[in-house]
């Protein structure tokens, strides 16, 4: 069985990093795994802060998405990592959202997005789904605790 997700008001509406389950990292309280990521894209730069501090994952994902910025130099290199670190957090530290991850058992767990064919499985179904994946390592991480 396929678990799709990709609104935060759908039934898996807490798998989407602009799910409202903060969780503290680095430091620091971030109010969405969203939040955590784009942030990092700017690590040691004013925007960090300034995107941490922001109410809304929306907002957060409008800087991080803004080319005009100083974008880190091995960001194509953390990324993933990054991603991970945000999503361990955030299901290990909110445990109502994390047995919600448990009881998907073995099943595939799939960003359904249509324009996202990195972190999501795009229009066609072809995308990587990162972000999907990610959630299943961290389901099977969590498992073994």
């Amino acid at each position: 069985m396929i678990i799709s997700f990709y609104k935060v008001s759908d039934e898996y509406g807490c798998f989407s990093n602009f799910s409202f389950h903060g969780f503290k990292l680095d430091d620091k309280w971030w109010i969405t795994s969203e939040s955590y990521f784009q942030a990092q894209k700017f690590h040691g730069t004013l925007y960090e802060e300034k995107i941490r501090l922001l109410d809304s994952p929306l907002k957060a994902a409008q800087i991080g998405r803004c080319r005009d910025l100083p974008l880190r130099e091995d960001w194509e290199q953390v990324k993933n990592d990054i991603m991970r670190k945000a999503v361990y957090a955030k299901f290990t530290q909110n445990k109502e959202i994390q047995k919600v991850l448990l009881s998907t058992g073995k099943n595939i767990i799939v960003e359904q997005t249509i324009d996202d064919y990195y972190w999501g499985c795009g229009e066609d179904g072809s995308g990587k789904n990162m972000l999907g994946t990610i959630l299943m390592e961290t389901r099977d991480v969590i498992r073994l605790l």
